[in-house]
């Protein structure tokens, strides 16, 4: 179990204030005053999480700049009461920050911003290998025991390969 000191409790709950006051601004309609309220209470409490000299080490980081510049350009954004083009820009910035902490889920678009064609490459990454032939879309039936009974479909390939090949 993990422990927190009483300023980590305190930034823990500057965080969770700071993310409702952000969703609440944007269900009504942008209000500029509750986004820069969130904005202001999600920073700080990330300060007293981490403390301020790893925060400032997280966002300035030579390969982070682009993600906290369009991050903190937002934040600036939003505080001039420009909340919907702040808050696109702190989305962008959020998602380039902290793209390390979820390596999976944010792999979709970097193959797709990469590819000369867009739609192949959504095709590419949906397609699998079965025993060195590449077959179609992977189904369910396919992640099940060869000798299970709910498998159906089990020695027909669907992309056109042989029986041998399963």
């Amino acid at each position: 179990m993990v422990t927190l000191n009483d300023f980590q409790r305190i930034g823990l709950g500057l965080v969770g204030f700071g993310a409702f006051f952000i969703l609440f601004g944007m269900l009504l309609y942008f209000d500029s005053v509750l986004l820069a309220f969130g904005n202001i209470l999600f920073l700080s409490g990330l300060v007293f999480i981490i403390g301020f000299r790893r925060t400032f080490t997280f966002f300035f980081q030579r390969q982070k700049l682009k993600g906290t510049s369009f991050f903190l350009g937002g934040v600036l954004i939003v505080l001039m009461r420009w909340p919907i083009l702040g808050m696109l820009l702190e989305a962008y910035g959020f998602v380039s920050l902290f793209r390390s902490f979820f390596p999976g889920g944010f792999r979709v678009f970097g193959l797709a911003g990469k590819h000369p064609h867009p739609e192949q490459a959504l095709a590419e990454a949906g397609r699998k290998q079965l025993h060195g032939v590449t077959a179609g879309w992977v189904q369910p039936w396919e992640l099940l025991p060869r000798g299970s009974e709910l498998a159906p479909l089990q020695g027909r390939c669907l992309a056109g390969c042989t029986r041998q090949a399963w």
